[in-house]
């Protein structure tokens, strides 16, 4: 797979001025559950994640964090804190380029082991560590 650093989600001004993201929550809320630091998503309700290029964002709940997590274009499952580390605003991958960037207008760009690639981020974001079994994505959000 090519990382290509410099291809942006195409947005309008104002979109990335207010900070909103192109990702959206799962059209079935109950898709997924949390409990001891693990997030369980079941795949067979998440049409959304079923191609290379989806993505969904979680939040709410009793979730701690909001999370990203999207079907790469490397064909894996990614999964990251939903916050740059450049002004907290939420993260969507950009189709394509192997990256994921922040809705801002500094375009905060990073791959998908977290690693900036460009913007004012200095910081790399958090990715947790997913396991696929029996058709359910198992992510870990303990850090440590």
């Amino acid at each position: 797979m090519v990382i290509n650093p410099k291809k942006d989600n195409k947005r309008g001004f104002f979109q990335r001025l207010f900070g909103k993201p192109v990702t959206q929550p799962p059209q079935d809320a109950g898709c997924w559950s949390y409990s001891n630091g693990t997030v369980v998503i079941e795949l067979d309700k998440v049409p959304e994640l079923a191609h290379a290029g989806g993505a969904i964002r979680l939040e709410g709940g009793n979730l701690p964090v909001k999370v990203l997590i999207i079907h790469g274009d490397d064909g894996n499952y990614h999964v990251f804190r939903n916050s740059c580390t450049h002004g907290k605003r939420c993260l969507d991958p950009v189709p394509g380029a192997g990256t994921v960037q922040c809705c801002s207008v500094g375009k905060s760009t990073f791959d998908y082991s977290g690693k900036v690639l460009r913007g004012g981020a200095k910081d790399n974001i958090v990715v947790y560590p997913v396991k696929v079994e029996e058709g359910r994505l198992r992510v870990q959000l303990n850090e440590t």
